[in-house]
């Protein structure tokens, strides 16, 4: 499937969104969230300048890394779903960005994984910001004593906050877990002398409220890829 329309409608809707906050649309970037889709559909984004590639499954991440660095090395990998500890070596030689750090085990291995021949990993802290039983992320008034930790780890720099809210439809609803996750953000940063230049929320359904509130780095599938295949862990 030509990928180019709705690369381009995601990119208008964030341009929109980014002009009614009286944002410039370049200071957000979009994240492409390539899960489960193949490396052919990666290097077609590519081709139309997208630069950013989401993923949550490690081995289906790492295969679709090795068979596009070659023609594709200027190419950004985030990894942006639940981490297990036996997959952290990878994501820790393999990634850019990690966006789901939620436990300090992690950012420790990860940082002592990271080469030190490597940039620093940029990492963000995923923060339950709606309590759901069912969801990663660390409790909101855990969220500072864990970013005054990961912020001290050599290898990795801390850069801000994720979340995944529970869905909603009305925009104002919408709205209300990405303005909480930015004032906790803004708080943080100011509690702990923290430089934290990112908020990475907002996905396909959502965005618009996020850019509203903030969002530095929005994560876009469906609205770009479309339907989603079994996952290939």
């Amino acid at each position: 499937m030509p990928l180019n329309q709705p690369l381009e409608a995601v990119r208008r809707r964030i341009a929109f969104a980014a002009r009614n906050a009286h944002r410039d649309p370049q200071t957000i970037t979009l994240l492409a969230v390539s899960k489960t889709f193949p490396a052919q559909n990666v290097a077609q984004l590519a081709a139309l300048g997208q630069i950013a590639f989401g993923e949550n499954y490690v081995q289906e991440a790492v295969d679709k890394i090795t068979a596009l660095r070659p023609d594709w090395p200027a190419l950004q990998w985030h990894f942006i779903g639940p981490l297990q500890s036996n997959k952290t070596r990878d994501v820790a030689t393999q990634f850019d960005w990690v966006h789901s750090i939620d436990r300090l085990k992690l950012a420790q291995r990860l940082s002592a994984q990271r080469s030190p021949g490597l940039p620093p990993l940029q990492v963000c802290i995923q923060v339950n910001v709606d309590g759901e039983a069912t969801k990663s992320g660390v409790a909101p008034e855990d969220a500072g004593a864990m970013a005054a930790a990961v912020a001290a780890l050599p290898n990795l720099r801390l850069r801000g906050l994720m979340c995944i809210p529970e869905p909603r439809t009305d925009i104002a609803a919408q709205r209300a877990p990405f303005a909480r996750l930015r004032l906790l953000r803004d708080a943080i940063a100011a509690e702990h002398g923290l430089t934290l230049d990112t908020l990475s929320m907002g996905m396909s359904a959502d965005l618009e409220a996020a850019v509203l509130e903030g969002a530095t780095i929005v994560r876009v599938g469906s609205a770009i890829f479309g339907r989603r295949s079994a996952p290939q862990r």
